[in-house]
């Protein structure tokens, strides 16, 4: 709420275009419109936001670390860890919601767990039973078609060796 601007471990500086800030946009609109809240309400919006950093009232957070070296491939390793890591605890009857702003402030996480300065904080993870009243539990985003998202390229009719 001060204002203070993050200070991630990691590049936060890319700003989407195109589709994918569309699909930003709708996302966010399907957020807060489940809230009740209207987008030229910026104090409801910013309210909203900063209750990342309460894990949403959940009672159990992590947070996904990685040594810095590693940088984008240690990234997909994480990310293909968390995904299963969520989907076993869905699984098993555990809610769970990925946090990129987990990733934003990481200062305080480092500090508060001792975490070396040699490993940076990428995203986190709230989690716990769900509240199945609450309104924000009800969003549902809309999701492109298969074809829309994934792209099969036929290498049987091309000359790009395969090995």
């Amino acid at each position: 709420m001060s204002g203070k601007e993050p200070n991630p471990d990691f590049d936060w500086k890319i700003r989407y275009k195109g589709i994918h800030r569309d699909r930003q946009f709708e996302s966010a609109n399907a957020l807060y419109s489940s809230m009740g809240i209207e987008r030229r309400d910026k104090q409801s919006r910013l309210t909203a936001l900063i209750r990342n950093w309460a894990f949403f009232d959940a009672p159990h957070a992590l947070f996904f670390t990685m040594e810095k070296y590693l940088n984008i491939m240690g990234a997909v390793d994480i990310g293909i860890y968390a995904q299963t890591l969520s989907l076993l605890m869905n699984e098993n009857g555990i809610a769970n919601c990925f946090q990129g702003a987990l990733g934003q402030f990481s200062d305080p996480v480092r500090k508060f767990l001792d975490i070396p300065d040699n490993f940076g904080i990428l995203f986190g993870m709230s989690f716990g039973y769900a509240d199945e009243q609450a309104p924000v539990n009800t969003t549902r985003t809309d999701r492109v078609p298969v074809e829309n998202s994934i792209t099969f390229w036929d290498c049987k009719n091309s000359d790009i060796p395969i090995y």
